[in-house]
Order: C-alpha cells, then sequence, then structure tokens
C-alpha cells in the first residue's frame, strides 16, 4: 500500500475494486468474427465482466458469440444485450448470459424507433424481461431514457437491478470530449453509436464520399449541458434514489421489486407533478 492507494481510498471510498485493489472494469464485446480475438486479449489483461454489446441482441449473431464466450470463459460473468421482450430475455438466458440488458430505442441520442419501427417503451421492456429474468434468478440492467433520479426509482421498482447512464453523464466534467461555449452557455457533445459521425469513425477514413449515401444512422448527434463533476451529480441522483426507496417502504432493491405499485398518469397528473402556478428564480 501506498500513500497514493491512501489518497485514492480517502477521495473515493465507494469505488468498485476487486481482490487485489484494482478498479472493476467491463469490456464491450461485438458479434464478428475479429471480436473473439478481442475478447481474448481482454480477459489476457484480468478485465471483470464481458459485456456483449450490440443493438439487436435477440439475434442469431449474439446467441452465436454468447455460446462461444461462456465455453472458452465460463468463469467471466456475462451481461448480453440489448432485448426489449421476455422471448429475448429467455434467449440469452438459455445459452448462459448472467445478465440481461434491456432497452431498445429509449436513449436520448437513439432513433432506432423512428428508424425502424421497433422499440419497445422502457418500463414495458423491463417488467416483460423482468417476469423471465426473475425465474432464472438472473439480474437486469435497464439501459436507456435516465434523465431523473425519479426514472432511476421507476426503472429499478419495474424489475431492473442496475442502471446504466449516458447523455446525464455526457455533460459531466470527467466525460469524453470538449466544452464548448453556445450562446453564453457550457455545452459537451455527445453521439449515439450508431449516429452517422461514430459511424464514420469506426469506418475506413478512405472509402469514397457516395458510399455514406448507403448509411442509415439509428443515431444522433448531440449537445448536452455542461453539469461540472460527476460527484455532484451522483450525490444528486443516489439521495433522490434513496428517498424513492422510503416512499415505496424498501430498504433494498429486492424490497422496492415487491412493494411498487404502478398506475396510470393523465397529462394533469404529468403537469402537477412540477412546479406549476409559480415563476421559477
Amino acid at each position: 500500500i501506498t500513500t497514493k492507494d491512501i489518497i485514492k481510498r480517502i477521495r473515493h471510498p465507494n469505488a468498485t475494486k476487486d481482490r487485489k485493489g484494482r478498479l472493476r472494469v467491463g469490456a464491450a464485446i461485438g458479434v464478428k468474427e475479429g471480436e473473439k480475438g478481442r475478447a481474448d486479449a481482454v480477459v489476457a489483461a484480468g478485465v471483470d465482466v464481458l459485456v456483449l454489446d450490440i443493438a439487436h441482441g435477440h439475434s442469431t449473431n449474439a446467441i452465436k458469440m454468447i455460446r462461444h464466450l461462456k465455453k472458452e470463459y465460463p468463469n467471466v460473468p456475462l451481461i448480453a444485450g440489448n432485448v426489449a421482450t421476455s422471448d429475448g430475455t429467455l434467449a440469452l438466458i438459455d445459452v448462459g448470459a448472467d445478465a440481461i440488458k434491456v432497452g431498445v430505442g429509449g436513449g436520448s441520442i437513439c432513433i432506432t424507433r423512428i428508424v425502424t419501427g421497433f422499440g419497445v417503451p422502457q418500463i414495458t421492456a423491463i417488467m416483460d424481461s423482468y417476469e423471465i429474468a426473475h425465474k432464472h434468478n438472473i439480474p437486469i440492467i435497464a439501459d436507456g431514457g435516465i434523465r431523473t433520479s425519479g426514472d432511476m426509482t421507476k426503472a429499478l421498482a419495474a424489475g431492473a437491478h442496475t442502471v446504466m447512464i449516458g447523455s446525464l453523464f455526457a455533460g459531466t466534467r470527467e466525460s469524453p470530449g470538449r466544452i464548448i461555449q453556445k450562446k453564453g452557455r457550457r455545452y459537451k457533445v455527445t453521439r449515439g453509436m450508431a449516429s452517422l459521425g461514430a459511424t464514420m469513425s469506426r469506418t475506413d477514413t478512405k472509402q469514397e464520399e457516395q458510399d455514406w449515401n448507403s448509411v442509415v444512422p439509428e443515431g444522433v448527434e448531440a449537445m448536452v449541458p455542461y453539469r461540472g463533476s460527476i460527484n455532484d451529480l451522483l450525490t444528486q441522483l443516489v439521495g433522490g434514489l434513496r428517498s424513492g426507496l422510503s416512499y415505496a417502504g424498501a430498504t433494498t432493491i429486492a424490497e422496492l421489486h415487491e412493494n411498487a405499485e404502478f398506475m396510470e398518469m393523465s397529462p394533469a397528473g404529468l403537469t402537477e407533478s412540477k412546479p406549476h402556478d409559480v415563476e421559477l428564480m
């Protein structure tokens, strides 16, 4: 143990570490043949979890890759997704997935539902997937649509064990990218991995311009407000989530699953849920 280790422990007491005191690390794996070599490399480097991360997880290619990964690395946890139905969840569980990532088209920079016509509202997707996953004792990760701590609470109440956050964190100081100024305000750029820009960055830049006419983006590039330190944001999110659990009479996520009750809300109900009849300062 060094002085640097002690300082890090004091500054980051809640950091997720392995038995050797190293930060836990996951690695995303695709379904193309070349991804098998990537999996070999990251496992050799000591990765803690593999994530089969594609837009349409309920597919033949995904199932084949899951089988391969679980055969080659049976002791490395594997998260697989994304799916949005109970059938998709069961298909991935049947071939060995240790956790399921749920969500198709719900991300703030995702346009899959508009472009393809496919997708499921996120709460419905979580609930349907939970019915199957719960029977097999498999956890669910809710991926997409998290804008507030209240969204976190609702996703967990619907059956998720974890939430995945993208754009909400994209505006923090710690996220990649430069801070830009627009009309006196500060922003950071975020982009969907299926956006045109992200697709071009992953492809041979020597391709002729007309080749890009055949690309159909399922994501966009956008600006998000600069939010400062992620520590301050996490404090607010965790505080809101803890308060949400208390309203459900729950002290654990499992109790939240049991205690939470959902109901339909009218537009009028949504209006009164926000500040109203006042002028915000």
